[in-house]
C-alpha cells in the first residue's frame, strides 16, 4: 500500500514536470476532449436527469406529508450542485473513460510500445498522461454541469407537470435556495475528480504487465481505485467546501 501511493506521488511528481517543461500537445489534447467529452454526454446526462428525476419523486412523496412540496425543487437543486451530479458524473467517466485509458496504455506497456516512445526520446507521460489530464479538467466541469442541468429539468418535469406543484412556485423556491455557490462547489469537485481519474487510470496502466492478462486487471482496478478515490475525497471536501461556500437551505 505505501508503495503504491509512493508510486502514485511520483506519477503526480513526473506530471507537474512535464507540465512545466514540455507544456501541452494541442492536438492530442484536442483528440482527447472529443473521445473523453464529448464521448461522455450521453451517459453523463442520461444519469443526471434519472437522478433528479428519481430524487424528486422520492423528496416529495415524503415532503408531501409535511407539507414542505415546494422544497422539493431546492433540495434536488442542492443536491445534485454539491454531491450527485459531480459524483454521479465523476463515477461514469470513471467507468468509461478509466477503463479505457488503462487499457490503451497497459497494452502499450506489455507491447514494448512505451520502450519504443523513451528510446525515440519522448516521455511517456509528457505523451500520453499530459494530454489526458487537459482534456478531462476541461470536459469535468461541463459534463457535471450538464448532469445537473439533466437532473434539475428532469425533476421540474416530475414534480410540476405531473404532481402538480404551481409552476412559479417552484421555480421561486429553487431561484431562491439554489445559491451559485452550490455551482461552485459542484465544479471544483468535478476538476479534482477528473485529476483522480486520470492519476490512477494512467498509473494502473503504465504498471501493468504479464501480458493480455495483467491489461485486463489493470483496467479492473484502475475503475475501483478511481471510484474509491472519489467517493473519500469527496466526503473530506464536502466537509471543506462547506466551510468555504456553506449552503444556504432556509425556512419555507
Amino acid at each position: 500500500m505505501i508503495s503504491f501511493y509512493g508510486q502514485l506521488g511520483l506519477l503526480v511528481g513526473d506530471v507537474m514536470v512535464a507540465i512545466l517543461t514540455s507544456g501541452f500537445r494541442i492536438r492530442q489534447t484536442l483528440h482527447q476532449i472529443v473521445v473523453i467529452g464529448v464521448g461522455s454526454q450521453v451517459v453523463v446526462t442520461i444519469t443526471g436527469a434519472f437522478t433528479g428525476a428519481v430524487l424528486a419523486a422520492q423528496t416529495y412523496f415524503k415532503f408531501s406529508e409535511l407539507g414542505l412540496e415546494a422544497a422539493t425543487g431546492p433540495v434536488v437543486s442542492i443536491a445534485m450542485c454539491r454531491e450527485l451530479g459531480p459524483v454521479l458524473a465523476a463515477l461514469m467517466v470513471a467507468g468509461r473513460m478509466g477503463s479505457a485509458m488503462s487499457a490503451e496504455i497497459g497494452t502499450m506497456r506489455v507491447t514494448e510500445q512505451i520502450d519504443a516512445l523513451r528510446a525515440m526520446g519522448t516521455d511517456p507521460v509528457e505523451y500520453l498522461v499530459i494530454p489526458r489530464l487537459a482534456a478531462i479538467l476541461i470536459s469535468m466541469p461541463i459534463l457535471t454541469a450538464e448532469a445537473i442541468w439533466c437532473g434539475i429539468l428532469s425533476s421540474q418535469f416530475l414534480t410540476v407537470d405531473l404532481f402538480g406543484i404551481p409552476e412559479p412556485w417552484y421555480t421561486e423556491q429553487l431561484l431562491s435556495h439554489t445559491r451559485s455557490s452550490d455551482v461552485i462547489a459542484g465544479l471544483v469537485k468535478s476538476v479534482l475528480f477528473g485529476f483522480l481519474i486520470v492519476i490512477a487510470s494512467c498509473h494502473r496502466g503504465l504498471s501493468a504487465k504479464d501480458g493480455a492478462m495483467g491489461v485486463g486487471q489493470a483496467t479492473t482496478r484502475a475503475v475501483v481505485d478511481s471510484a474509491l478515490a472519489i467517493l473519500v475525497v469527496n466526503f473530506f471536501l464536502s466537509l471543506l467546501l462547506e466551510r468555504w461556500f456553506p449552503t444556504h437551505l432556509v425556512d419555507f
